[in-house]
């Protein structure tokens, strides 16, 4: 375990502090610099064997350039997450007819934690390889069963596979309805109407026409996303019957014209209803504000969250909320091929402070893609870790990990926190867990091609932490969109209970609050998703508390 190396780390962050602006929202007290955690790569002894491929030998066009994600579940119901993990494809309409050799040879893996970082490959047994060129992938109890169902997405659609409850899966997506040939990348949970019932929206992609366009600079590699047509995205409202209808028209959320990398589902206004916020490639954003009547308002522009701080349409990846600055509304990261969009709402408009959080100049140099925003080292204030990557060719980069000085302000303390962060990486998604419960966050991170990268937060920083693991009425299935707020320590967090929260990715949905020395919570309180609330007082720290609505 290595300390902060005070010198180092005062130099970089006196370098933020000079580039950055009045802090954006001070909070009471800022995090002493204590010691931080490290990430130790576990893949090469958990039993993780799978490797990524894109599906031929060479990256040659923007299929295989986007990369995958990963789903952290349980989906057996032991008290432990699982991973699956979503493979490329050769596709006749894609790959390279080099690549002609990969055809069978590739599939998606679902791998069963046995405990202590050990995994094993069930996937042949649970009945989830897939069919198609698959990238994002999310888990959710759809039908309320109690199992939590998988949705994977593909280059020809959704594919939706029901938990039986023995291990096994289902493959029900014509049953459900939701057949659609168009390229999904990202699928996001969300009561949007408060049925009790989970609906769900999935993020489309663009319209590839198969390799036909050739006008581009070469030495990019292959055309960008604008070469190509937009299509909107989709929502689906849950019938409640395990089928599910298409109401993108009637909710007022089609847009033909979007590029959808990933979309997050979120209170992002405190009203109490989930809301849709689209992370778009080189265009404008769109934000979807649920008025609770079954509709959404798309208000992006009107707010300042459609383009970056410049006014230009950014090539968005992976939207990732939290409270970054120690405000009262949820945070917006995008990561970017260049420094990045961070909208935080300052009054009635939201600004970009990617400037003044430091985080351009640690991003600037990179091309981002997957966003994880937690709690890394339990000092009460929410970190960044983001996967880089060239997009149009397998070169490395290095990832970021940006420790929160409690002021909005962000250092790059990456170098300090493992042998992982000494090498460079092509890197796309990346998820979150804590694979043990020991009360260090993990990451999981994905390359373009080859194995996954299993990192376990080695921890030590001796913070004390609180994870709420909040379940709805009669406890079968997880309370997505209820939000989890704590008051410790003098200071007051939140998180809303999502698990899509970044690119291409789901992460553990319960919710995690570092709490530094405070040794009690002094409050816990739950906004439910049907908008009733419920308080816990005088919490004991370094626990997963199982909260169920209207259970004492």
């Amino acid at each position: 375990m290595r300390t902060v190396a005070l010198g180092s780390a005062a130099l970089l962050l006196a370098g933020r502090a000079a580039l950055a602006q009045a802090p954006i929202a001070p909070t009471p007290a800022a995090p002493a610099p204590g010691k931080l955690p490290v990430f130790v790569d576990v893949t090469a002894r958990s039993g993780i064997t799978w490797q990524r491929s894109f599906g031929d030998h060479e990256l040659s066009n923007i299929v295989e350039g986007t990369g995958s994600g990963a789903c952290v579940f349980d989906f057996d119901g032991d008290g432990k997450l699982d991973i699956y993990f979503p493979q490329g494809r050769w596709e006749k309409t894609v790959s390279d007819n080099r690549g002609r050799d990969l055809i069978d040879r590739l599939g998606n893996a679902l791998y069963r934690n046995k405990g202590n970082f050990e995994f094993e490959d069930v996937t042949a047994k649970a009945g989830v390889a897939g069919r198609s060129f698959a990238f994002g992938c999310s888990a959710a109890d759809y039908d309320n069963d109690g199992h939590v169902d998988l949705i994977v997405l593909t280059y020809r659609g959704p594919e939706l596979y029901h938990n039986n409850g023995d291990g096994t899966f289902t493959e029900v997506t014509e049953k459900a309805g939701l057949v659609d040939p168009r390229w999904a990348l990202n699928a996001a949970w969300l009561d949007y109407d408060r049925d009790g019932y989970l609906d769900l929206f999935v993020s489309n992609y663009l319209e590839y026409d198969e390799g036909k366009f050739r006008s581009y600079y070469a030495a990019a590699g292959y055309p960008g996303p604008l070469s190509y047509n937009g299509v909107s995205c989709a929502l689906y409202h849950n019938n409640g019957d395990g089928t599910f209808t298409d109401v993108t028209k009637k909710a007022g959320v089609s847009n033909p014209g979007g590029r959808a990398m990933s979309s997050v589902a979120a209170d992002l206004n405190n009203d109490g209803w989930m809301d849709v916020y689209v992370a778009n490639d080189s265009m404008e954003n769109y934000y979807y504000e649920n008025k609770g009547d079954g509709t959404f308002a798309e208000r992006a522009f009107e707010l300042g969250l459609a383009l970056g701080q410049n006014g230009q349409g950014v090539s968005s990846m992976g939207p990732a909320v939290a409270d970054l600055e120690g405000g009262e509304y949820l945070d917006i990261l995008k990561p970017d091929m260049d420094y990045g969009t961070l909208l935080s709402k300052q009054g009635q408009f939201y600004e970009d402070l990617i400037d003044r959080s430091g985080l351009a100049l640690i991003c600037g140099q990179y091309a981002g893609w997957g966003a994880v925003v937690q709690d890394f080292d339990n000092d009460g204030y929410t970190d960044v870790f983001i996967a880089n990557g060239n997009p149009h060719h397998e070169y490395p980069e290095d990832a970021v990990l940006a420790r929160n000085n409690g002021k909005g302000v962000f250092v790059d303390v990456a170098r300090e926190s493992g042998e992982f962060f000494q090498k460079k990486w092509s890197s796309r998604g990346a998820t979150w867990a804590d694979f043990d419960d020991d009360g260090n966050v993990d990451l999981v991170v994905l390359d373009t091609s080859g194995p996954p990268h299993v990192l376990r937060n080695q921890g030590g920083t001796g913070n004390n932490w609180l994870k709420v693991d909040a379940v709805v009425k009669g406890g079968k299935r997880t309370a997505i969109g209820a939000r989890v707020t704590i008051e410790a320590g003098g200071r007051r967090q939140f998180q809303d209970v999502i698990g899509v929260n970044g690119y291409l990715s789901q992460g553990d949905t319960r919710v995690h609050f570092g709490l530094g020395r405070a040794d009690k919570v002094d409050l816990v309180k739950v906004r439910w998703p049907d908008g009733s609330t419920e308080e816990w007082r005088d919490v004991k720290p370094n626990q997963v508390l199982r909260l169920e609505q209207g259970k004492r």
